[in-house]
């Protein structure tokens, strides 16, 4: 989709003239990901994933922008250490059932007591957590962005909230399934929402969706989040929130 590559054209990161892998520090969604990936990713080391590891991870800082993001479990947790906790927590839960299922050295009780939902719900809080703290610090990044690729990133983090109350279910099938409902290119300068023609019907209504969700939050003041996180506050509340938004995505 191009979202990754260097919106401000200064360099060729994430062209195909260029490094085509790259991921530049100026695009916004890259900046994003890297807390929804490397933060993850170190949560998941520092809650023993991966075993006892006999050397520390550390990550390559970029060119440019390095004070923007951290590289190492230790530098990471001096600065976020909300992020590292939520994740660490998400993953120690993963860990704890992986190692269960693997030794069979847990009593059925504590077994069962281990649950999809809650596991999700641990996930879904790391990952708002790390939406709600990069969000402000790249906020000058959507400059390079036409208006409404800029306004679709915003839109998309606010619905990201939305999604996280439901406990949405993220595996590969379902993840792999709603992406197709997400737009394949960035949004220039003369696309108009639900009116773009490459797009599908599907992925303009999804597309209006988040709009009206990120307005209609900012008018009530953060108040229509809040309402549906509190009916999303039980099993059968977040039940019915998930089949709300399949149907959202069925023709």
């Amino acid at each position: 989709s191009g979202r990754l590559a260097d919106p401000s054209g200064v360099t060729s990161c994430g062209y195909e003239n260029g490094e085509l892998l790259c991921q530049s520090v100026r695009s916004w969604w890259s900046c994003m990901n890297y807390y929804l990936s490397i933060i993850p990713f170190l949560g998941a080391v520092e809650a023993g994933l991966f075993g006892q590891l006999p050397y520390e991870i550390e990550i390559f800082p970029p060119e440019e922008q390095k004070d923007d993001f951290c590289y190492s479990i230790k530098d990471c947790w001096s600065r976020m250490p909300k992020l590292m906790d939520d994740w660490k927590a998400f993953f120690e839960v993963n860990n704890f059932y992986l190692l269960s299922t693997e030794h069979k050295a847990v009593s059925s009780t504590s077994f069962s007591s281990f649950k999809l939902d809650d596991a999700l719900g641990l996930m879904w809080k790391a990952h708002t957590t790390s939406i709600a703290y990069a969000l402000p610090k790249f906020q000058d990044r959507l400059k390079y962005f036409s208006g409404p690729e800029a306004n679709f990133g915003e839109d998309w983090a606010v619905g990201v909230d939305f999604i996280a109350a439901t406990h949405f279910l993220t595996d590969l099938p379902t993840t792999n399934q709603f992406q197709a409902f997400l737009p394949q290119r960035m949004l220039v300068k003369g696309d108009v929402i639900p009116f773009i023609s490459d797009f599908s019907p599907e992925q303009n209504k999804v597309l209006l969706t988040l709009r009206a969700l990120h307005k209609a939050n900012r008018l009530t003041g953060g108040l229509l989040l809040k309402l549906w996180q509190k009916a999303m506050s039980t099993e059968e509340g977040r039940e019915k929130g998930r089949k709300l938004m399949e149907h959202l995505t069925s023709s």
